[in-house]
């Protein structure tokens, strides 16, 4: 074969290199690299020592020469890249066992060291045990000897530091009292710094102190003698010591006040500069200088809020006249706060929790800061606009001053729960007690003014009497027309009340008339007067009333009670508190004073005189236009008597004497209301029976007794369903029954008072039918008769008194059976009357006795029987 394929070492050329004089190609040469390299890939591997097996004179010759494949380059290439690989295997061992030999060496010195470290380590612990045993264990005398080293040591440094400063201080006294200057603390004070300029503020006030005592010269004189102290001056053991040659503590003076104005430049240029370290470094220093008295000033006075707010003080209160017309009317909603105050409350919220923030961190003392910024705040700003809006609402009305004040408290009391809930200098916690206590003080002073005593109250009142004698002046000018001089007892008695209304109208009238009512004010009363102006109000007889005016309205009613609930529930957000029972008794005097006294009381004593005087009416029908009035004097009486019960006396419950004082006084009152009811009722009910009374009158005697002569008059009577008496009667009671049910609320006084009516025309109509005699076809006429009075009393409400008092409306019908029936049935139906005790004997002998067959034995009979 030809020449032998020599094997390459590492070093050797890579596997493309080939010799040229070999027949057969070179082996190719790899080393450990070659497998260590990322981009080893086996295939490509074994593709290049497929490669490197062929014979370079096979791979250029002819392609049409066809050679018998050879696989001996193939195995010596193959067993050449094998034993190379054997050989790589074997030295890649040796070096792995190498490594792992240095591996075990190194762990092994590694634990030898560590357990030296061990040692060391226990014996330190060891030492330090003993250590501490003898400073901490039984060992008092060892313990009572450190702790006296170190208090020695602690007493020693502050020693050296008071020896120091002393010493410091000297220096700095010589140098001002005979020289006249302070370099050396000049100097301190130009190097900067938080801890030299509180140095510098201690010295300082160190030397006036010394400055009082050693040159008293240089302090003003009392009284116009020389200042004594401690005896440096006079005395006669005292030591004339050589008086300073300058005055120290003008200099001193002077020192401290250029210092204090570097700290408040600097402190300010640190605020404009959002520097908030350096604000407070500057605020500790002159805290410590001066209580921080100068930095808050300078603070809260120069802060951009006030400056801005200083130059809109003088602003007029504005606002949308239609909403201060609203404001006053006291049947519109109010509109809420003034716009400029809302406008501030809301503003002041912001920068309050803005400048919070501020405060918090350039300030050490930030809750002394944030009280006097509060202070600042309500005291100036908010106050000063409180009190031109509420001098604007007083210009208007009292009702818009009541209603702003009103809206004012409400809404900075939510300024001030909201500021609380801020935190402020705690946020996000709520804020502290001290802070907390700052706002209710600040709170409740700015409304101090308005709620001493009985000044709130007494507005309230005014306002009410305002309005109510507003609203009822053509109601009180109409009766007060109405009343004539008295002429008789009883009118006298009812003099009292036109006096009332007289003086209640005088009153009217002079408050309209007085210089300090707002114009605005007087036209709306004039508006709810129903006048034009105030002259017209001055000059009585030219105000023009109609019947409407003098009459009662529920609508007036629900006005009025409208306006005291809006009283009443602001006196409870106002003023609330120990004295809320007495107010609400003052409240209610004024609504009984209007409400019940002069507006119904007014109209029930009109109603009841008008009743009175139709009881002697004889030529015409009695006016019954006054009943009308019931239903609402009835209506207002429950309103009044449910609002008083409802409202006002739970709000009295704190004062038991209070309370039993105003029940006291309602229960009088409304008992005196229904009393006038009452009488009314009485009133009318005899004014009805006297009428029918007077009707029955005119019944002529032989209308129960007519003849049987064909074309007579009484004859065609019989032909007729009642007589004319019983018509009229008829008529005029079929007319009240309409006229009460409206007039009367349906219920058990329209039932008593219609019952108590049917009892008493029971009775007429008994008395009635024992005046005239009858015979037979006459009997037929009273069952008529009786027939319809009965289909009167049959459409009334009436009650079981009536059935119970006298059998009810059957027992009404017996009287005509009585004329009727023949003298043994009559017998019978006596018997049954009797047996029941429906009527009286004398009852029944009287209209028994009215028969015309009287002298018969069979009628003599039943009269024996009665």
């Amino acid at each position: 074969m030809p020449g032998t394929t020599s094997t390459s070492s590492s070093n050797s050329q890579p596997p493309t290199t080939y010799s040229g004089r070999s027949v057969f190609g070179q082996a190719p040469t790899f080393d450990l690299e070659t497998f260590s390299n990322r981009d080893f890939v086996v295939k490509d591997f074994v593709e290049s020592l497929s490669d490197s097996a062929v014979p370079p004179n096979r791979k250029s010759g002819p392609a049409n020469q066809t050679n018998a494949f050879d696989p001996k380059p193939f195995i010596r290439t193959f067993e050449n890249a094998l034993n190379r690989m054997v050989e790589i295997s074997a030295d890649l061992e040796h070096r792995e066992n190498e490594l792992s030999a240095a591996v075990r060496r190194a762990e092994a010195q590694h634990g030898r060291a560590m357990q030296a470290t061990k040692s060391e380590l226990d014996e330190a612990m060891a030492k330090f045990e003993r250590l501490d045993t003898s400073l901490s264990g039984n060992d008092h005398n060892s313990v009572s000897r450190t702790v006296k080293i170190g208090q020695r040591l602690e007493e020693l440094d502050r020693q050296r530091i008071r020896a120091q400063d002393t010493k410091f201080l000297i220096q700095c006294w010589l140098e001002v009292s005979e020289r006249g200057e302070l370099f050396m603390l000049e100097d301190i004070r130009r190097q900067g710094g938080g801890e030299g300029k509180v140095r510098c503020a201690n010295i300082a006030r160190q030397l006036m102190k010394i400055s009082q005592r050693l040159d008293p010269q240089s302090w003003p004189q009392v009284n116009g003698a020389p200042v004594h102290v401690n005896g440096v001056n006079g005395g006669p053991n005292a030591i004339q010591k050589k008086r300073p040659r300058h005055n120290t503590r003008e200099l001193i003076e002077k020192f401290s006040e250029t210092l204090e104005k570097d700290l408040l430049k600097s402190f300010d240029e640190f605020y404009r500069r959002e520097n908030f370290d350096g604000m407070h470094e500057c605020a500790k220093v002159l805290y410590d200088f001066n209580s921080g008295a100068s930095v808050i000033g300078a603070f809260v006075n120069q802060h951009q809020f006030f400056i801005d707010r200083s130059q809109l003080i003088t602003e007029e209160v504005g606002g949308d006249p239609e909403s201060w017309e609203r404001l006053a009317d006291p049947d519109a909603q109010a509109p809420g706060v003034e716009p400029s105050l809302q406008a501030l409350i809301e503003e002041v919220k912001v920068v309050v929790q803005e400048e919070s923030a501020i405060i918090k961190r350039a300030f050490p003392y930030a809750e002394q800061v944030m009280t006097k910024f509060l202070q600042r705040v309500f005291q100036q700003s908010i106050q000063q606009r409180l009190e031109m809006v509420l001098e604007k609402a007083n210009t208007i009305s009292s009702l818009a001053f009541l209603r702003s004040l009103q809206a004012a408290r409400s809404a900075i009391s939510t300024l001030v729960d909201d500021l609380k809930m801020h935190g402020l200098i705690e946020t996000p916690e709520p804020a502290s007690p001290q802070i907390t206590m700052v706002l209710d003080q600040q709170f409740d002073d700015l409304f101090v003014p308005y709620f001493a005593g009985s000044t709130y109250i007494e507005r309230e009142k005014r306002n009410l009497e305002e309005l109510y004698s507003s609203l009822l002046f053509k109601f009180t000018i109409f009766h007060s027309r109405r009343r004539k001089a008295p002429t008789t007892l009883m009118k006298s008695l009812a003099k009292s009340g036109s006096e009332m209304l007289a003086s209640a109208r005088d009153a009217y009238v002079e408050r309209l008339d007085s210089s300090d009512l707002a114009p605005a004010q007087k036209k709306m009363l004039l508006r709810i007067a129903g006048l034009k102006d105030a002259e017209n109000a001055k000059a009585q007889t030219e105000i023009e009333v109609s019947t409407e005016d003098g009459i009662l309205s529920t609508t007036n009613t629900k006005r009025m009670l409208k306006w005291l609930a809006e009283a009443v529930g602001r006196g409870l957000e106002l003023n609330g508190g120990n004295e809320t029972a007495r107010d609400v008794s003052a409240l209610l005097h004024i609504l009984i004073s209007n409400m019940a006294e002069i507006y119904l009381e007014t109209a029930l004593d009109a109603a009841n005189d008008l009743a009175a005087s139709q009881e002697t009416v004889t030529k015409s029908e009695p006016d019954l236009s006054y009943v009308p009035t019931l239903k609402p004097a009835i209506t207002i009486m429950h309103l009044l008597s449910t609002f008083i019960h409802t409202v006002l006396l739970p709000l009295a419950s704190s004062s038991i004497s209070v309370r039993k004082e105003m029940t006291r006084s309602t229960t009088q009152t409304l008992e005196n209301l229904e009393n006038k009811v009452n009488n009314i009722l009485q009133h009318t009910i005899d004014v009805i029976l006297n009428w029918t009374s007077r009707l029955l009158a005119t019944q002529k005697k032989t209308d129960f007794r007519p003849r049987d002569d064909p074309g007579s008059v009484q004859t065609t009577y019989t032909e007729l369903l009642q007589t004319p008496t019983c018509q009229n009667v008829y008529t005029f009671l079929s007319r009240l029954h309409p006229l009460f049910l409206t007039s009367v609320t349906p219920g058990p006084n329209l039932t008593a008072f219609l019952t108590e009516l049917a009892l008493g025309f029971r009775a007429l109509l008994f008395a009635h039918f024992q005046k005239f005699p009858v015979n037979a076809a006459g009997g037929i006429m009273v069952t008529k008769d009786l027939t319809k009075y009965i289909e009167v009393l049959r459409t009334w409400e009436l009650g079981e008194e009536f059935e119970q008092g006298g059998g009810g409306l059957e027992a009404v019908m017996e009287i005509g059976h009585l004329f009727v029936v023949g003298p043994e049935a009559l017998r019978e139906r006596v018997r049954g009357l009797k047996e029941k005790g429906v009527w009286e004997a004398s009852v029944l002998r009287g209209i028994v006795g009215r028969r015309e067959d009287v002298g018969s034995v069979g009628v003599q009979s039943v009269l024996g029987m009665l």
